[in-house]
């Protein structure tokens, strides 16, 4: 690398001019430009050059070096402190020539071979050879001598984990369902593709045209007309229905009145007065079946049954014969449908699609929720964007654009879910005990 040398002149500071005109022109900055922070780092890094190379380009092994001897010289200026442990590896490494007690529980022989067991020694005083044992153990005369040893690994070290232990797992096969694979079905009745953000309206901006503003204006009103005029219907359908079943019940209410007088004026008179009184009930009891008459009528529903069966099966022949032209008009349908599809394309924007023109059948229980009406009134219009309101939610725009599409079904908001029921009883264990 080459190396940049300053000026030759003895002074650091840029050269001065003392018969200067003006100092509007660009000649006249370029010369006054304050280059004295440039110098100085030019002259840092010949320093640097100097002394072995610039230190940026170095390795971080060629700056720094990691010392793992430590220093010989700790030993001879503290030796007390060189030999001593810590307190923790000598608790540690410290061991009892005393075998520990087992913990294992072992049942007691229940059964006998009608011998007298041999009699036990007594285990509530020391032999003669444990006694030595431990006389030599506190002389400091032991058999397997413990010795202090340094502790070779961190005792609070975290264990290594191998990084490939997850491979060896066998992850659970998950089954996916078949409609994952296939492509949801938009609600819209024509059946066309709908974006998934849908270019709005000219009607719709906050600045519109007043062709446009008021068409869409008037659309909604329509709309609006025709809501009205379906809830007054149905509630003049619902008063109606109401005087209707209030005048059923007091026609019933009367009939029954009548009823109960001619009971009276019939119990008023003589009994037996009328002919075939006595034989009223008898004549209105129904008559049992025969066996005849319960075959007859199993061998018609037999004979119903059986022509069914024929009629089925005379149908499933027809349309195993021409199975190849059904499948031949149901692809020529398709392909109509395709065709037609692609040209309604081509001739529509996607501005054209009606979202609102909804198929009867939707995706789930719950009917798709109604969009917010983005419109501002004549009388709500400004003339200036800092005095503007904004209309519309995307998240619900988006959430509503999903339904639309097909992948999600439409859901009711539960806000207190049903518990389950708790019933609390007393446990009887106080009638256990025992005296």
């Amino acid at each position: 690398m080459p190396v940049i040398k300053p000026l030759t002149s003895d002074s650091t500071e840029a050269p001065s001019q003392y018969k200067q005109t003006s100092r509007k022109g660009k000649k006249a900055w370029r010369k006054n430009v304050d280059v004295t922070e440039v110098q100085k780092g030019l002259e840092d890094l010949n320093e640097e050059i100097i002394q072995g190379g610039v230190i940026r380009e170095k390795d971080s092994a060629d700056l720094f070096a990691v010392d793992v001897k430590g220093d010989s010289q700790i030993s001879k200026k503290f030796p007390k402190h060189a030999k001593k442990t810590l307190k923790a590896d000598e608790i540690i490494s410290r061991r009892s020539a005393i075998p520990a007690v087992s913990l294992r529980k072992r049942a007691a022989d229940r059964t006998t071979n009608a011998l007298l067991p041999v009699k036990r020694q007594r285990s509530d005083w020391v032999t003669h050879k444990d006694l030595a044992r431990l006389q030599r153990i506190a002389d400091g005369q032991h058999e397997n001598t413990v010795q202090v040893v340094d502790a070779t690994f961190d005792l609070w070290e975290a264990p290594k984990e191998d990084p490939n232990a997850h491979l060896d797992q066998k992850k659970k096969s998950v089954r996916v369902p078949k409609t994952m694979k296939e492509a949801p079905i938009s609600l819209i009745a024509s059946g066309k593709a709908v974006p998934a953000v849908q270019k709005p309206s000219g009607g719709y901006s906050y600045n519109p045209v007043f062709t446009d503003y008021e068409e869409r204006l008037v659309k909604e009103g329509d709309k609006a007309v025709e809501a009205e005029k379906k809830r007054l219907e149905a509630e003049e359908a619902a008063r109606l229905r109401e005087e209707a079943s209030a005048r059923s019940a007091a026609e019933a209410i009367a009939a029954e009145e009548r009823a109960n007088m001619s009971e009276w004026e019939e119990d008023s008179e003589w009994e037996g007065f009328q002919s075939g009184a006595e034989d009223g009930p008898e004549a209105r009891r129904p008559k049992r079946k025969t066996q005849a008459q319960r075959n007859r009528i199993k061998r018609r529903r037999e004979d119903e049954q059986l022509a069914k069966h024929k009629a089925a099966t005379k149908a499933r022949n027809i349309q195993e014969a021409r199975i190849k032209d059904i499948a031949a008009e149901i692809d020529e349908k398709e392909q109509r449908r395709a065709l037609t599809l692609l040209q309604g394309e081509e001739s529509e924007s996607e501005s054209d699609i009606n979202v609102d023109n909804l198929r009867r059948r939707q995706l789930g229980k719950y009917k798709l929720p109604e969009r917010d009406l983005e419109l501002v009134l004549p009388d709500e219009l400004q003339d200036s964007l800092r005095l503007l309101k904004p209309e519309g939610n995307l998240l619900k725009d988006r959430y509503r654009s999903m339904l639309v599409r097909g992948k999600v079904e439409s859901r009711r908001h539960i806000p207190f879910h049903k518990q389950a029921k708790r019933k609390v009883t007393e446990k009887w264990t106080h009638k256990d005990f025992t005296l």
